[in-house]
């Protein structure tokens, strides 16, 4: 089996049908000079040998993981797994198709106690090298081996209460590596050779991010967006860069333009001293503007100029994972951002005035929205708000309030919009976002992977409303002194992202303007074809 090895000198590039449209997007973008940490992908067509569980499928994983490792080391001058300069590496899915995180993710890979020495001995920063396996510990154990979570997550509660502080992001040194070892007891029965074998670990994460193929929610995923014809999931593994090591690092998300109006403005998240699973999860909300302008004055610019050169590149709104370490930027990941209708014939039209696509590809990438129905939606009469959070995905959904999937379902089945209120936005719940009329989350960012789902659907998204207090056992919330219960109504504005009580009234306008040109091109398009047919016509005739 033969592996794609990506950044170093390697200057190879295969398509998506091989390594995935990730893999694919990486490839090229170390080709063209970027800073992306060096990887090598282990191809889709191991995939369903792997869950088939073919005599020879272990073999070639064990093989492509062996030689790809040899690779990184080489291009890193790390060793993985060592005492002294010990290279961590994430293991991260990618199919022909995107499916934004309906896949597994392990990060931290490698990070057994001998690494976390050699970490300190490499930063001269044990905290974060205990924070790498701590971290490392969660992803694997609800990953790999499919431990609940909830456990780690009360530890950690107890602990920033101990502590007296607001987040796990205040406790010093110290209070980590208590943290590290508190979790690793949690979890320790489960070793069987994993906890501190590299190998293992690296082993066990490339065969559970290939069967994360059949995962519950990755199969609803494909039903829902018709991508029953691929084959499977390719597996990237990338040298780790740390978004965790200080206000002078983190970890974000971007958009070359805002997906959900298709303004031509960057759309930028970066939560500080933080990884990339803690953005694109939902489960934090990110930094303010003026507290990353202190931290990183530059990074919004450099950040810009690459969004800049990608959508010239690529030719196509852009969704980039990037992490800033130690003030560095680094690019780990570019894809066609997805966007709302509205947006995406918004975008269609301003990116063929800018030069970067024709009139026809306008028209092919619009082909799937139904432009009789195409309306923007605005609130009449709603009286006043009873709380905000961050607007995800535009527009007005008005519903009966519901706080799971199965809620949501059940719900939508009468015949009544639903809006799906959760404390945070989670992928598991796709099921939920396609019954629903809108959504809204007490946690999170514009950016995460739900909100970007919720986009693609073209559903309303509040996220981040932090004054929203979520009882989903009992089918209850509380906002600004109101009580919100399953069945009620309640109305939500996903460009301002206010929240309102009641059903709202809203009026609709069609695009008039927009609509006008995309009838021109289709007009020009008839044209050109009726010009190249008629020569053939008339040799026809003559014949």
């Amino acid at each position: 089996m033969r592996i794609v090895r990506i950044g170093g000198q390697s200057t190879e590039l295969h398509g998506a049908g091989e390594i995935g449209a990730k893999a694919a997007n990486l490839a090229r973008m170390a080709a063209f000079g970027l800073s992306v940490p060096p990887a090598f992908v282990l191809p889709i067509r191991l995939c369903a040998d792997i869950i088939e569980e073919k005599a020879h499928a272990q073999h070639d994983l064990r093989e492509g993981l062996s030689e790809g490792m040899a690779f990184l080391e080489s291009a890193t001058g790390k060793r993985f797994g060592d005492r002294r300069r010990p290279l961590l590496v994430s293991v991260r899915s990618g199919a022909a198709r995107s499916m934004p995180g309906m896949l597994d993710t392990v990060l931290n890979v490698g990070c057994t106690t001998d690494a976390v020495q050699g970490l300190i001995r490499a930063t001269g920063r044990p905290r974060l090298a205990w924070d790498c396996r701590r971290r490392f510990l969660e992803s694997f154990g609800q990953t790999v081996i499919g431990f609940d979570l909830a456990p780690f997550e009360a530890r950690c509660s107890e602990l920033i209460a101990s502590e007296g502080v607001a987040s796990d992001r205040e406790l010093d040194g110290e209070a980590i590596e208590r943290l590290a070892v508190d979790e690793q007891a949690l979890i320790e029965d489960r070793d069987d050779g994993w906890l501190e074998d590299a190998t293992v670990q690296l082993d066990r994460a490339a065969r559970a991010v290939y069967q994360s193929w059949m995962s519950e929610r990755a199969q609803a995923y494909r039903c829902l967006q018709k991508l029953d014809g691929l084959e499977g999931t390719a597996v990237t593994v990338q040298a780790m860069v740390f978004g965790n090591g200080g206000l002078a690092s983190g970890a974000g998300v971007a958009f070359s333009r805002d997906p959900s109006t298709g303004a031509s403005r960057p759309m930028i998240d970066l939560v500080l001293d933080a990884q990339g699973e803690d953005v694109v999860s939902g489960r934090r909300t990110p930094d303010s503007e003026e507290v990353i302008a202190r931290a990183l004055p530059r990074i919004d610019v450099e950040i810009t100029q690459v969004l800049k050169r990608l959508e010239r590149e690529f030719g196509d709104v852009q969704d980039v994972e990037f992490t800033v370490e130690d003030g560095k930027l680094w690019v780990l990941q570019t894809r066609a951002a997805k966007r709302t209708p509205r947006a995406a014939v918004r975008i269609a039209i301003d990116l063929v005035h800018e030069g970067l696509i024709s009139p026809q590809q306008a028209l092919e990438r619009i082909a799937d929205i139904d432009l009789a129905s195409l309306t923007e939606v605005s609130l009449v009469s709603a009286g006043e708000p009873v709380g905000s959070g961050i607007g995800a995905s535009g527009g007005i959904a008005v519903g009966r309030a519901a706080f799971d999937s199965d809620s949501a379902q059940r719900l939508a089945a009468s015949g009544e919009p639903v809006i799906l209120v959760r404390p945070d936005t989670s992928t598991a719940d796709v099921t939920g976002f396609a019954a629903a009329a809108g959504i809204v989350t007490a946690v999170g960012a514009r950016t995460a992977h739900a909100a970007l789902v919720a986009r693609q659907m073209g559903k309303p998204s509040v996220v981040g409303c932090k004054d929203l207090k979520i009882d989903v056992a009992v089918g209850r919330a509380e906002l600004s002194k109101a009580t919100i219960s399953e069945g009620d109504w309640i109305t939500i504005e996903g460009d301002t992202g206010k929240l309102y009580l009641g059903r709202g009234e809203t009026v609709g306008r069609r695009p008039e303007a927009e609509l006008a040109e995309i009838a021109r091109w289709r007009s020009l398009a008839k044209k050109q074809e009726d010009d190249a047919a008629a020569p053939k016509a008339s040799s026809i005739g003559a014949a």
